[in-house]
């Protein structure tokens, strides 16, 4: 069975970020216009799901239980959303970092659901 893709407001919000900075500080270079575009397409393509209040007190208690600090509060903050939203797979090329929540998610590589042979 397949399953749909979802998106989050801070995939989008991080991918901005990527997006609108220079290259020489390992972004995209994309001009604003080009950069809306990117998420605007990204929105009809995927299942864009929205935050909601319960997100923030799921994060606590993940940061709290597994200990999480510094930047890694924001991979938490994915899976707060994730367990709100009760989704189970995260596609990362970063899966060692969400390995950190044991069951909570299960982390997918894109090589590992991506035909690349072809």
């Amino acid at each position: 069975m397949r399953s749909a893709i979802v998106i989050a407001p801070q995939n989008l919000i991080e991918l901005w970020n990527v997006c609108t900075r220079p290259s020489k500080n390992n972004g995209l270079g994309f001009t604003l216009s080009q950069t809306k575009a990117e998420i605007d397409r990204l929105k009809r393509l995927f299942v864009f799901l929205p935050d909601t209040h319960k997100i923030y007190s799921e994060w606590e208690k993940l940061v709290t239980i597994y200990e999480v600090k510094g930047v890694k509060v924001h991979d938490a903050r994915l899976v707060a959303f994730m367990k709100v939203h009760d989704l189970s797979h995260i596609l990362s090329f970063n899966i060692r970092d969400f390995r950190r929540f044991g069951d909570e998610v299960i982390p997918v590589h894109p090589k590992d659901i991506f035909d690349t042979t072809e």
